[in-house]
């Protein structure tokens, strides 16, 4: 009984092994620009409350925000930015943004067209990070399970 059960393990083991080798698809690894493990570099910017922000009023503020989200839909359109969003609560951390680029100086470039970052509204600090090649493709489904634009 002992070696069925070990038998049967194997089986479903090798099963599952050759299952998920016949899933690869390298066409979609090409496209995302995926390494032999399904992952590659990108530049994520962590923004922080600037050191200008307290020489802004609120509606002088509000309009670098809408200039800010503006600036993230256009880099998301032109596939530089695979994810981005804000965190929760009111300290100096204040979101992320993830390109998908080569370089620390690309996303430099990038960065520094956010008026909201011109402005010194926000600062960031930019760091390398490895990830799944698989990220540029949140964009599309987002789209798919979101109702309205932010």
């Amino acid at each position: 009984m002992k070696n069925i059960i070990i038998t049967l393990a194997l089986l479903f083991g090798i099963s599952g092994l050759s299952q998920a080798q016949e899933k690869f698809d390298q066409e979609l690894a090409d496209k995302v620009g995926a390494d032999p493990y399904g992952m590659k570099k990108y530049v994520i910017a962590f923004l922080y409350r600037g050191d200008r922000v307290n020489e802004y009023s609120a509606e002088e503020r509000a309009e670098l925000q809408k200039g800010h989200m503006a600036n993230i839909s256009r880099l998301a359109e032109e596939g530089k930015m695979v994810l981005a969003g804000p965190f929760f609560g009111n300290e100096d951390l204040r979101g992320l943004f993830f390109f998908d680029v080569q370089s620390i100086e690309e996303a430099q470039a990038l960065t520094e067209s956010d008026p909201s970052i011109k402005a010194g509204v926000l600062k960031m600090e930019l760091k390398e990070w490895y990830g799944s090649a698989a990220l540029p493709l949140l964009f599309d489904l987002h789209s798919k399970i979101a109702k309205e634009d932010i």
